[in-house]
């Protein structure tokens, strides 16, 4: 996914057509249906159905430009200011343990050297217990899984789209999911983690029955289970070079694949909206440019 994708994709539904699109950025009809292929590819969504004249947009695209509208807007208010505006003072960032070993550590790097007067400090925790500390201003803001019930008082920014799959030893011989997960030893993402109770949904919403062997808050420890043939699970696929260890065989969750979404949550009244900005550009900038890196 990347930001002429999500920008193709607005346009489409304010020109209300393909054609309309393509006239408005200049590209033609073949350019705006590949980067319309490229982000249902990336994001494992349908994204219009095609089976109507012109192609309209299904409730996940609907979901989509309103996310899309959100980046772009932040992304354009950041590029509009100076490339040399400094930012100073304090950052006090909440952040979700899959994203301490995720996209964090580079984007904290690359403001370290084009912000060396931001002061950040990270906290970790559940996306539940963060986003409450937000809340009552113990953090500036933190990076957490999409609230399932956002709270009226805090605005939240989607910043990556991350399939959901299954994971599997590499000789377990892989044919089907739904036969996988309901033999093998489920290994589950903690259910008070947002995560893990998304995933925990889609399984009920599936009808499909697992047999819980451990339960573990920690991805990288699943997916170390898994690779010593322990059990089978189903997590996030993360925006790093290598988002599982050897040994491991990793599917797509669902059909079409599921995913959750990754963003930053703040107070609404944005007491510090321009630090929380910079970083939030600088997440969604790693996680375009690994989105396109990883198969």
């Amino acid at each position: 996914m990347d930001l002429k994708q999500l920008r193709t994709l607005v346009t489409i539904h304010d020109q209300k057509s393909f054609a309309g699109a393509a006239d408005a950025i200049g590209l033609t009809q073949s350019a705006i249906s590949l980067h319309i292929k490229a982000l249902e590819n990336s994001t494992g969504m349908t994204l219009f159905d095609r089976t109507v004249k012109p192609p309209r947009l299904t409730d996940d695209g609907q979901i989509l430009v309103k996310k899309a509208r959100t980046i772009l807007a932040l992304c354009d208010d950041l590029n509009a200011a100076s490339d040399h505006e400094s930012l100073s003072g304090s950052l006090k960032v909440g952040a979700v343990p899959t994203t301490l070993t995720g996209v964090l550590p580079a984007a904290l790097a690359s403001l370290k050297v084009t912000q060396p007067h931001l002061k950040i400090t990270v906290t970790s925790g559940f996306s539940g217990e963060l986003a409450s500390a937000v809340d009552k201003g113990r953090l500036d803001c933190a990076i957490v899984s999409e609230p399932q019930h956002p709270e009226p008082a805090l605005n939240w920014k989607p910043f990556a789209f991350e399939p959901l799959m299954v994971i599997v030893p590499e000789n377990s011989g892989f044919t089907n999911m739904r036969e996988h997960l309901q033999n093998y030893p489920f290994i589950r993402f903690k259910r008070h983690a947002w995560a893990g109770r998304l995933i925990d949904d889609h399984l009920r919403e599936l009808d499909i029955r697992v047999k819980v062997g451990m339960d573990i808050d920690s991805l990288e420890s699943i997916a170390m289970m898994v690779a010593a043939g322990l059990g089978v699970s189903v997590v996030p696929k993360r925006h790093i070079a290598k988002p599982f260890p050897d040994k491991i065989l990793a599917r797509p969750f669902g059909e079409p694949p599921l995913h959750r979404v990754v963003g930053i949550v703040e107070r609404r009244e944005r007491p510090k909206k321009e630090r929380v900005r910079a970083l939030f550009v600088e997440l969604a900038r790693l996680c375009q440019t690994e989105t396109d890196d990883i198969s």
